[in-house]
């Protein structure tokens, strides 16, 4: 079976530009390796060992340094576990189990076992998205809340390729568009930490196997699991969303889950800055009613 990533020398030059990151990381950490039947899951932990804990899914092609720009913020109010998801561009294993499994879900007991979590928040963008969709469908008593941004499984996803691949034929210069179709464009006048992340990206892009698999379709029951135990559920989507109809999320999420939060920014694509606020203010508000009140409401449902 081929690897994650196109060349051994790909591979070393994006876990070296990884490893100087998070050498910058905003906030006093620490650096786990937690073993799971998946293989070595690297984790980097922020905030006060007391408070309640949050654990952070990225992306697709991703890893923790997404959340670079939130961590200071959360991390003064949660115990922060931000997760190299497995098969991804950062420091975990390289395993891409089936999706239409529970392999995930399992990943994610071992990984929360070796954090010695019994219960946690969950935020997920995308790929992540789906990944707290899905642990928490099966394992609703193990999350406290849910935050999703432009998540995968609610609807099928688009066919991006059609407008990808005439791009991808020509080149870096072809590369660069399709990036910017999908996480929007760098502006002209970014910040120097704006353009070092943008080049980042673009080198996991050169390097990494992109995930071909689509997310399987959560089901209406399984989705109205969340709501049989009343999960704080919010979900932020693009308007302008090239890889999910965010339209079509928004009317479904609003049919299963009546009383979820959804944010839809007309505005946004699939990538979406600057919502550090509002997800905080979500967590402290869904975190403060007690766990053991919701799910006793839930049972006398």
């Amino acid at each position: 079976m081929r690897g994650i990533y196109r060349s051994q020398a790909g591979e070393r030059a994006v876990r070296e530009r990884y490893l100087r990151f998070l050498k910058y990381w905003p906030v006093p950490n620490e650096h786990l390796r937690v073993p799971t039947r998946e293989g070595e899951t690297f984790v980097v932990v922020s905030g006060p060992e007391n408070a309640p804990a949050l654990v952070l899914l990225h992306g697709a092609s991703g890893n923790a340094v997404m959340w670079m720009g939130d961590i200071a913020a959360w991390a003064a109010h949660f115990r922060v576990f931000a997760v190299d998801v497995i098969g991804d561009a950062g420091l975990s294993a390289p395993a891409r189990p089936q999706l239409e499994s529970d392999a995930h879900a399992l990943w994610l007991d071992d990984v929360m076992q070796g954090l010695s979590l019994s219960r946690a928040s969950f935020v997920g963008v995308s790929n992540g998205g789906w990944l707290v969709l899905d642990y928490a469908t099966r394992r609703p008593d193990r999350v406290e809340s849910l935050v999703v941004l432009c998540p995968g499984g609610v609807v099928r996803a688009k066919n991006i390729l059609l407008k990808a691949l005439p791009f991808l034929l020509l080149g870096n210069w072809g590369a660069r568009k399709v990036r910017e179709m999908i996480l929007g464009r760098t502006p002209a006048n970014a910040s120097k930490a704006h353009q070092i992340f943008a080049d980042f990206i673009a080198l996991i892009f050169e390097h990494l196997r992109p995930r071909t698999k689509r997310h399987p379709i959560f089901s209406d029951d399984a989705l109205k699991r969340l709501a049989s135990f009343q999960l704080p559920v919010m979900a932020i989507l693009g308007g302008k969303d090239v890889i999910l109809d965010s339209a079509a999320i928004k009317q479904r999420l609003e049919r299963v889950l009546p009383h979820s939060e959804i944010r839809c920014l007309p505005n946004a694509g699939h990538f979406i800055p600057g919502q550090t606020a509002p997800i905080l203010e979500f967590l402290r508000a869904s975190t403060s009613t007690p766990a053991s009140l919701r799910e006793t409401t839930a049972r006398s449902v």
